[in-house]
């Protein structure tokens, strides 16, 4: 059977930048645009690319942030505007790639790179910031839009344009849209958390975040 494989958008990158909001100035790397050309994908992200604040992003948990281009047409139907590609800050605009479909421990081939799901992504406030919409986290959480994090396995060059191609289903088959229920609805649910945490592959700062739920219920 031929390995599954998904549509890249497009791959996109920034460093941290200046950025006013309600006349207050912040740092954020948020504002990404696409590249062209050859990209080196390292552990911690792609060349070129670099987070403002590195203990909510950034690291090899989260060295890739992706987003499915599937959710744009629904946001620019909310937002009432046009959106351009990397307009929630992610990496990778994926096409097909859902939070219902994708499961935490999942590894994907990218380009000579190999990537692997490690957590939902959780919406900031950046988001709102950038987006100039004071509730867009909340209404993202209550979509399940998250989009989602990968870890690099392999590092190595990735291609543009270029394609994901599946390597390998996580058994255990924890979707980042059951680990979102979990995380910002369900939040009591022992049974869900402690599914949630027999996944080896999970980030770090997610485990935690689960665990303090766990000895707090």
């Amino acid at each position: 059977m031929e390995a599954k494989t998904y549509e890249i958008i497009s791959i996109n990158v920034g460093k941290p930048k200046n950025f006013i909001y309600n006349g207050k100035e912040f740092v954020t790397g948020i504002q990404k645009q696409p590249v062209d050309g050859p990209v080196f994908l390292s552990f911690l992200n792609f060349s070129g690319d670099g987070q403002a604040d590195l203990v909510h992003h950034g690291g090899r948990d989260k060295a890739v942030c992706v987003y499915p281009y599937d959710h744009y047409a629904y946001w620019e139907h909310e937002l009432e505007r046009k959106l351009n590609v990397a307009e929630f800050g992610e990496n990778l605009t994926v096409k097909g790639l859902l939070e219902t479909e994708v499961c935490i421990g999942d590894t994907f081939q990218l380009g000579e790179a190999v990537v692997q799901v490690s957590q939902p992504r959780q919406p900031c406030h950046k988001i709102a910031k950038k987006h100039r919409v004071n509730d867009l986290p909340l209404r993202v959480q209550h979509t399940g839009y998250t989009g989602f994090y990968f870890r690099v396995l392999k590092e190595g060059w990735v291609e543009t344009p270029s394609r994901l191609q599946l390597i390998e289903k996580h058994p255990l088959n924890i979707t980042v849209s059951f680990a979102n229920q979990i995380m910002f609805h369900d939040k009591t649910n022992k049974e869900g958390i402690e599914q949630i945490l027999r996944v080896d592959e999970l980030s770090e700062s997610f485990r935690d975040s689960l665990m303090k739920r766990l000895q707090s219920i």
